[in-house]
């Protein structure tokens, strides 16, 4: 997991597609200094107006700020989704064509020692130790909710009626105290993977099947092809929505079963 020089030693791989729609309102970007890593996943909100604007401002503004942070990774993820709510937030009084949109969110940030993540909306954050899913952030999301209360399965959410309704994303009427949700610590050495992805994805892909291929995946780059494949046989009837993922492999040895 670490190398030689007492880097963390990653092996990722990511994908964004349009899909069925005109417009590709998704966005991520990855960002790395002094052997840290910033991954972030962002998904534009259809019908809200300039999606692909919020999701590429959101995106952006994480991997510039992590590129010049000087600080501790501990604080890095509060401080990011309060100034990407400040940015959003001026483009939208700059341009009035703005005023409307929105965008979800989630990033993790991951060293040798620590990793920890932060989420709004339904882009989700998997996990996984010995092939199993071990996190799955909680989407806000109607049908979470119902979930919470006990009223649904967590199973249900992707056939939920309410599935696209949001409870919470970042746009131009929200403070820097959005109510984002982060974890603020855990070890590394704890996950042999993480999956961050939009609802275009997951929607198609349950976590038994996500856990099946990554123990018969020898890297992140092969564990990734056969998700979008599986994906795309789930979705093809479908007006399949954008989708984005990147998947992480912290040490392909001892993930794989192949």
């Amino acid at each position: 997991m670490i190398n030689r020089n007492g880097v963390i030693d990653l092996d990722f791989s990511c994908i964004c597609e349009r899909a069925g729609r005109s417009n590709n309102e998704d966005c991520l970007s990855i960002a790395q200094k002094d052997g840290a890593y910033c991954f972030t996943v962002c998904d534009g909100l259809g019908g809200h107006g300039k999606g692909e604007v919020a999701s590429a401002t959101v995106c952006n503004s994480f991997k510039e700020l992590f590129e010049e942070h000087n600080t501790d990774l501990s604080t890095f993820l509060e401080s990011a989704f309060s100034a990407a709510c400040s940015r959003i937030r001026r483009a939208a009084q700059e341009n009035s064509e703005l005023a409307c949109m929105k965008t979800t969110a989630v990033s993790l940030i991951i060293d040798k020692k620590r990793c920890s993540w932060g989420h709004v909306g339904d882009s989700r954050l998997y996990g996984f130790k010995d092939g199993k899913v071990i996190r799955i952030t909680e989407d806000h999301s109607v049908p979470y909710l119902l979930v919470k209360s006990g009223s649904i399965k967590f199973g249900d959410i992707r056939r939920h009626p309410d599935r696209n309704k949001l409870l919470r994303a970042i746009g131009p009427e929200d403070s820097e105290e959005t109510d984002f949700e982060v974890v603020k610590e855990e070890r590394s050495e704890d996950f042999d993977a993480f999956l961050l992805c939009t609802d275009g994805f997951w929607e198609y892909i349950n976590e038994r099947k996500m856990c099946r291929l990554l123990r018969h995946s020898s890297n992140a780059s092969q564990w990734l092809a056969k998700m979008k494949k599986a994906v795309c046989a789930k979705g093809r009837r479908c007006k399949m929505d954008n989708y984005t993922a990147v998947a992480i492999i912290t040490n392909a040895k001892e993930c794989s079963t192949k």
